[in-house]
């Protein structure tokens, strides 16, 4: 009885791409934008019953309309581009640091802690250096306590950090009950400590300090020794150990400078914009970075596009939310949600092709004759012998 089991083939199989041309990831990410807003526009006026050009219109007008939504559009873009390369070492080294989230909120708090304990007892510029010096100090201290933990007990990061960032909420909201007793739950500007304004504006400050650190960070990432051992481990820690390179060392340096950038972004939301601390001081951008930071494949000067997309559209949908007189910002959210899941959709197929089963029967190709194998019956030989099949047993 015959009792092997034959395999299915399925019905189709994902392959990877290896004959990308480099142009044509571009094209296609590009054309997805454009189905997705095209989408967007179907979607809202199947549950908005806007117009799609008027929509459109009003998201360009949210993000553009006028100099001043122009530059804050600018300084949301700059904030959000320090909390995506903030995270961006540690991803690209494979270590997945979700919590830069509170890694900035404790950068703000420390800052805040200085201007309301030092605010008019110190000169108000060295106010400032102390104030950024502890930002930096407490950010990357937050930054890499989970390291610490990763690289002596190979502990998960992932879990580790997002706790963490509830932690940091929670000093915050004990923090503000101290400073702020009389049960409001939120914190007052403070007059002391803050950045000059230029141009009469705060807006310069964050757009300065986001270019300076793109730079230095695609330096760092492309053409240093520590950005080369951060890729090496990030690509296989057996290889980085081969080749010489301390993997522990390299984990919690790298999470040492995602936490300075990370207090560097929680002081100029303190010092140079909000002028206070709350719990919603990071505004949830530490995720979006991972997003931001993701979809420019962490290339640091990617991020600039990826992260004035996310904030026009975020904007954008605002302002169609507030003129069609919606203060819930939910339906925004899943319109975002959704442009996003396209985009991230579209990079799966850049990377893999679906490959179907064929339904005709392919063509039998017989097998190649092996050199030095025995001839068949049939066979004419050159050397006149009979072939060995038809002979008689020899011995």
């Amino acid at each position: 009885m015959n009792t092997t089991k034959k395999t299915r083939e399925p019905l189709f199989h994902l392959v990877k791409r290896t004959d990308v041309k480099p142009w044509l990831p571009w094209v296609v990410r590009g054309v997805t934008i454009v189905v997705a807003f095209l989408f967007i526009g179907i979607l809202t006026f199947a549950s908005l019953e806007i117009s799609p050009f008027e929509v459109y219109a009003r998201i360009f007008k949210g993000a553009f309309g006028d100099s001043y939504r122009v530059m804050t559009l600018l300084r949301d873009v700059a904030i959000l581009l320090l909390f995506a390369l903030a995270v961006t070492p540690a991803f690209k080294m494979k270590f997945w640091n979700i919590g830069a989230e509170g890694q900035v909120l404790m950068g703000a708090f420390a800052c805040m802690f200085c201007i309301f304990y030092l605010g008019g007892k110190v000169n108000d510029t060295l106010l400032i250096f102390i104030s950024l010096a502890a930002a930096l100090l407490v950010g990357s201290v937050w930054a890499v306590i989970p390291a610490l933990f990763k690289a002596k007990w190979n502990t998960n990061e992932t879990l580790f950090t997002l706790m963490m960032n509830y932690v940091a909420i929670q000093i915050i909201l004990y923090a503000i009950k101290i400073w702020a007793p009389g049960g409001t739950g939120t914190l007052s500007p403070s007059p002391y400590g803050n950045l000059p304004t230029i141009a009469g504006e705060n807006f310069w400050f964050s757009i300065i300090v986001a270019i300076v650190m793109t730079a230095v960070m695609f330096i760092y990432l492309r053409f240093t020794k520590h950005g080369y051992e951060i890729n090496v481990v990030g690509e296989s820690e057996n290889t980085a150990r081969y080749i010489g390179i301390n993997v522990k060392k390299v984990i919690i340096r790298t999470l040492i400078f995602s936490g300075l950038i990370c207090g560097l972004t929680g002081f100029m939301l303190v010092a140079g914009i909000d002028h206070t601390v709350s719990s919603t001081t990071a505004e949830g951008r530490g995720f979006t970075a991972i997003l931001v930071s993701w979809l420019a494949k962490f290339n640091p000067a990617g991020m600039i596009f990826t992260s004035l997309l996310v904030v026009f559209l975020s904007r954008g949908m605002d302002e169609v939310m507030t003129m069609n007189g919606i203060s819930n910002n939910f339906f925004s959210k899943v319109v975002i949600g959704i442009m996003f899941l396209m985009i991230i959709g579209c990079e799966f197929f850049i990377n893999y092709k679906i490959v179907f089963r064929h339904r005709a029967k392919s063509e039998v190709v017989p097998p190649a004759p092996v050199e030095g194998a025995e001839k068949t019956c049939g066979e004419d030989t050159s050397d006149g012998e009979i072939p060995q099949a038809t002979t008689a047993k020899e011995e």
